[in-house]
């Protein structure tokens, strides 16, 4: 029979002990990062897990260009079909493009149209409660800088003005006819194309809208709108007609050059 001598006996307890606190302070040091990363990110949204690194720009404030925080508005040009005009250029613009495309085609989209005035205003109330939060603490100073020429705040009155809200879901996988889930590829890619061609539906039609991400209201509206727990919110759009004293800032965009290059094949 095999007997542990006092010197080994010493030797395993030793061994023991190293690994245990070992493997502690790997617990610890997991932690610690992930304190870091909430640290680091506090904005960032619990349903999309997306973080954009603006501590790092803030950081580094000094190798930045200062957002224009002044912006002259001016009123919204507008051109309203009667309902048959509307009807007519939806379905030639249907027609024009179809659907949408999709990584595998999967369809990982949800679009849920919400016309019911508690229900809208319940979405309100969700996103107000979060939206100040979201501009007092989570989004930090630059970025709330960086939104004041847009004259936007926590309060969102037009979502219960607006006609209709359209809250677009991604779908991060789907389920197949036995309940096995589905892989959904470039899930979020293939809802943001099927976004941006309702976008322009919407401006063809003769509505307006304006594209609004609520961050970390996803779960709580999820829940509101009886949503499966595979489906996360990445946009809410507010559809309607503008008011006759709507205004816009009066932005510009990057020229061509700024945006586009291009590569020809080199000739001898």
């Amino acid at each position: 029979m095999f007997l542990l001598t006092p010197v080994l006996v010493a030797l395993v307890c030793i061994l023991m002990v190293w690994i245990f606190k070992n493997s502690d302070g790997g617990t610890e040091r997991r932690k610690g990062e992930a304190r870091a990363q909430a640290e680091a990110c506090p904005w960032v949204d619990e349903d999309l897990k997306d973080c954009t690194d603006v501590h790092q720009v803030e950081e580094d404030a000094n190798g930045w260009q200062e957002s224009e925080e002044d912006v002259e508005h001016i009123p919204f040009s507008h051109t309203r079909y009667p309902e048959r005009e509307m009807v007519r250029r939806s379905q030639e613009y249907y027609e024009l493009l179809r659907t949408a495309p999709s990584g595998a085609h999967t369809e990982p989209w949800t679009f849920v149209v919400v016309k019911d005035p508690d229900t809208k205003h319940q979405i309100r109330e969700i996103i107000e409660e979060e939206e100040e939060i979201n501009y007092l603490k989570r989004m930090g100073p630059r970025w709330v800088t960086d939104l004041r020429k847009f004259r936007t705040n926590w309060i969102k009155e037009y979502l219960d003005t607006a006609p209709v809200l359209i809250l677009v879901f991604k779908q991060v996988h789907g389920f197949a006819a036995n309940g096995k889930k589905k892989i959904h590829y470039y899930n979020e890619i293939s809802v943001s194309i099927a976004c941006g061609i309702l976008l322009a539906a919407l401006q063809n039609a003769g509505l307006v809208t304006v594209t609004t991400t609520p961050l970390n209201c996803g779960s709580r509206l999820r829940v509101l709108l009886g949503r499966p727990a595979n489906e996360k919110l990445l946009m809410l759009l507010p559809v309607g007609y503008p008011s006759e004293d709507a205004t816009v800032p009066d932005l510009t965009r990057k020229p061509l050059d700024q945006i586009m290059l291009f590569y020809f094949l080199k000739t001898s």
